[in-house]
């Protein structure tokens, strides 16, 4: 015994003196142990949401955390008079679903498991509810189709049975279902379907471009998988169109008419109803290794710096003209210095994120709208849904540069989100954020996105050795060869191995 304490002992004065001679080591050691903390408080965020949205909300959609019951929120979503919400509905466990690869990263198997194998015998589409195909496709259909992915990998140790096939099985079906939102002269969808009934009758034509831009990743990735080319045939026929639709400018504007093809809103940003369209473009280029996508990013993405960026900050332009129209920040342009990390962009990147992040500070969370040429907040929209963007770009950013300042950052995002958004029964939205006064609702991507981006900012060990590209969704898919038409010069000179995307491609 006396040994084995003299060992230690040695040890630990071994570690002190190279500690003290070596500050260096030191500060290694300080930051570890600041990442292991904040990787646990943010395992505690995460479980302390899902825990009560299985107890309270679950198989229903999301979880209002102040009342402890849940929104069916799937079919609620853009019903303002709750109109076309099916009856006998017990919602299609839409957190549950946008969870499943979280429990992965955060190396819960055995609950991942049992979801797997409770949506496997459980979940149906086949149910009278009008839904939004943009936000079914990035939270269910990309949720299911990632989670398959990681079921059936080998790598992840995962007890191998055949209801994870099923997983596949739901996402076809639900891919079927959209399809006939495609059928309009333009090959531009509907933005609302009926996931029993099609198309219904007097539905509205219009939709916004993240809308019909924004689905090749997941659309994509389900024909791969399956080998039925009609959903990424689908969503590559809508996304050519509405670059078609550009300006001269190569700008787009926000929202449109999917019958006509004519622009309803001319003025345009990189936020709302535009965000996740530049996303996509730049993220099909490397899942698919197409020089098509790339070609539409790099000309997109001169266009936005050309005539929405001022300094750090993006205003928005009228598509025709590039004339600034609304000077403001928006919550969700926060994943932009993320989206310029994968560009190699870092300075401007780093730029953006600053600023963001000296909002956040300011308000203790980020506002939805801030009116930029007024310095002040927009006079309605004040409220603070739970969104992830901040914390998707800081570990863009850290992953880049390994700088310690976003590991600060991340820190300031987590506890400002145990003191202002946690309450017993969940974590509650912002309604203003300037009382800090609640609303009732858990957003699933609080699970999906949020929680997962902060946790891999401190413990990215489910990165390793792994090529992933993340959905807008959050959902990681792996950049395989097979899935390559060819692979491009361009891309095999560009060095994604900074931000966890490799050349590599098992």
């Amino acid at each position: 015994m006396w040994r084995r304490n003299f060992r230690t002992w040695v040890l630990a004065c071994l570690v002190i003196s190279l500690t003290i001679f070596n500050p260096s080591m030191s500060e290694d050691l300080r930051w570890a142990a600041k990442k292991r903390h904040m990787r646990e408080k943010v395992r505690k965020m995460f479980y302390h949401a899902y825990d009560n949205y299985m107890t309270h909300a679950f198989p229903h959609d999301e979880l209002k955390p102040l009342t402890k019951t849940f929104t069916d929120s799937l079919s609620e979503l853009g019903n303002l008079k709750l109109e076309h919400l099916p009856q006998d509905y017990n919602g299609s466990a839409l957190t549950l679903i946008e969870s499943l690869s979280s429990l992965v990263i955060l190396g819960n198997n055995t609950e991942f498991e049992r979801a797997v194998l409770w949506l496997s015998e459980n979940l149906k589409f086949d149910v009278d509810a009008r839904i939004n195909l943009f936000e079914c496709n990035i939270r269910v259909l990309g949720g299911l189709v990632s989670a398959h992915i990681l079921a059936t990998d080998s790598g992840n140790r995962l007890v191998q049975g055949n209801y994870k096939n099923q997983l596949l099985n739901l996402a076809k079906d639900l891919g079927q279902r959209f399809l006939p939102a495609f059928d309009t002269p333009t090959g531009l969808p509907y933005a609302w379907i009926n996931l029993k009934y099609g198309v219904l009758e007097n539905e509205t034509t219009e939709t916004s471009t993240s809308g019909c831009g924004s689905l090749i990743l997941e659309m994509g990735a389900l024909s791969q998988l399956t080998g039925d080319p009609r959903y990424e045939s689908a969503a590559l026929r809508a996304l050519r169109k509405l670059w078609s639709m550009r300006s001269s400018l190569n700008l787009l504007g926000t929202t449109l008419d999917v019958e006509t093809g004519e622009w309803i809103e001319y003025s345009s940003g990189i936020g709302a109803g535009v965000d996740s369209f530049y996303e996509y473009l730049m993220k099909a280029h490397i899942l698919f290794g197409r020089e098509e996508f790339w070609r539409m990013f790099h000309a997109a993405y001169v266009a936005v710096q050309k005539y929405f960026r001022h300094g750090p900050w993006y205003h928005e332009a009228d598509m025709r003209t590039g004339k600034a129209t609304y000077w403001q920040l928006t919550s969700l342009q926060a994943f932009w210095p993320g989206l310029q990390v994968l560009v190699g962009d870092i300075a401007a990147a780093n730029s953006s994120h600053r600023e963001f992040f000296y909002v956040w500070e300011r308000f203790g969370v980020l506002p939805e709208r801030y009116l930029l040429d007024h310095q002040m907040l927009h006079p309605t929209e004040k409220y603070y849904p739970l969104r992830p963007e901040l914390a998707e770009s800081t570990f863009y950013l850290y992953q880049a540069t390994k700088d310690p300042w976003y590991i600060e950052v991340g820190e300031s995002i987590v506890n400002s989100l145990n003191l202002y958004t946690k309450v017993e029964g969940g974590f509650a939205s912002i309604k203003d954020v300037t009382t800090m006064q609640w609303e009732d609702h858990q957003h699933s991507f609080f699970l999906a996105e949020t929680c997962k981006y902060l946790y891999l900012l401190f413990d990215d060990s489910f990165l390793v050795n792994r090529n992933y590209i993340f959905t807008t969704e959050g959902h990681p898919l792996p950049v395989i060869r097979a899935w390559h038409e060819r692979l491009p010069e361009a891309y095999i000179t560009r060095n994604w191995t900074s931000v966890m995307v490799c050349v590599m491609i098992p």
